[in-house]
């Protein structure tokens, strides 16, 4: 993958769930249009407003194509409508990046144990 769409979004920490319930949604979604979705991250520790999807394409031309797939896809247009309905998105910024070599998708290696400290 060439760029990655780093979607930074702003939640309602009181409707966490519903921000979930989008984000599985777009599990279906997003590959069906042409995207290669890496994942959805919802807060966890620290703070409870701030969620994370990261979308990959081939190129800035591959983006725009998915785009206009996903404005046209039925199943897209309802989950943008729920966003809108239920504003559990307070804010949605988007930033554009692209792989270093070699340090994407690495796996962790084996732990050397001795090097831990107990």
């Amino acid at each position: 993958m060439t760029i990655t769409c780093f979607i930074r979004y702003e939640i309602d920490p009181f409707q966490r769930e519903a921000f979930r319930a989008y984000a599985e949604n777009w599990g279906r979604i997003i590959p069906r249009c042409g995207g290669h979705l890496l994942g959805y991250f919802l807060p966890h520790e620290g703070s409870n407003v701030e969620a994370w999807g990261l979308i990959a394409f081939d190129s800035l031309a591959a983006y725009e194509a998915y785009r206009a797939r996903l404005r046209a896809d039925p199943e897209g247009q309802a989950n943008f409508a729920l966003a809108q309905q239920q504003r559990f998105i307070l804010r949605e910024e988007r930033r554009f990046t692209e792989v270093v070599a070699g340090t994407f998708e690495r796996a962790a290696g084996p732990v050397d144990t001795a090097e831990v400290p107990a």
